[in-house]
């Protein structure tokens, strides 16, 4: 036959109230600490999630936040141009040219997909918060609202001293230090091509053996009174 378990220890009754009523008398004697928002602006984590900021100029109207986002709170629109070509021969090409982009943000729950997603770095959180409006239909922001919210976004952390230089950057220093090697490397051509040209001009105006310089012819000097 199984050992029944040992009897639990008898409560005293009113513990459980006089646990809570210790724990209320304690915060009651402790300083409150309360922020004088909106006077005092809060001190807001690095990474807050505010509001969504477009940098347009990046945007290439892939549609892939419009695609991934779970909400469907993304609207864009777009209409295609036809593209000059470049050289003299080719061929013309056509772009897409982003013609609206909005979000509403009554209906966004700030997952942050849509960010992850850009692949050409057009989205970017801000830490603005304040944007409340009296109105639904206001609180779905146009390009130019976003575009405005994107001059709030902070600069992004700096990168660890030990990390490996970004591919992008490797390649731009890449392509700066070839053509400063290119620069130099004609600017000695010339300086090296100067002191062979210099003799050859001072031989050409130097006069021959046996002939004098041709002094420049001038008339008899005036007489006392002449002018």
């Amino acid at each position: 036959m199984a050992a029944q378990p040992p009897s639990a220890r008898p409560r005293i009754p009113g513990s459980g109230l006089a646990k809570g009523l210790a724990v209320t008398l304690r915060t009651m004697t402790r300083k409150s600490v309360t922020e004088q928002y909106p006077d005092v602006q809060p001190d807001l984590a690095p990474r807050t999630r505010g509001v969504i900021g477009l940098f347009e100029e990046n945007c290439t109207v892939c549609m892939l936040c419009a695609r991934e986002c779970p909400d469907w709170c993304i609207y864009i629109d777009s209409h295609k141009e036809t593209v000059p070509p470049a050289a003299p021969g080719g061929r013309e090409r056509s772009r897409n040219v982003l013609d609206r982009f909005a979000i509403d943000f009554s209906l966004c729950m700030y997952c942050g997909i849509c960010i992850e997603v850009c692949p050409f770095d057009a989205l970017f959180w801000s830490p603005e918060f304040e944007y409340a409006e009296t109105d639904i239909r206001d609180l779905t922001h146009e390009r130019d609202k976003l575009r405005e919210w994107m001059w709030t976004v902070p600069a992004p952390p700096a990168l660890d001293p030990a990390a490996e230089e970004p591919k992008e950057l490797a390649a731009a220093r890449k392509t700066a230090d070839k053509l400063a090697a290119e620069q130099a490397e004609e600017l000695a051509a010339e300086q090296a091509a100067e002191p062979a040209a210099k003799p050859a001009a001072e031989q050409a105006t130097e006069p021959a053996p046996g002939q004098q310089a041709a002094r420049p012819e001038t008339g008899p000097a005036p007489k006392e009174g002449e002018s």
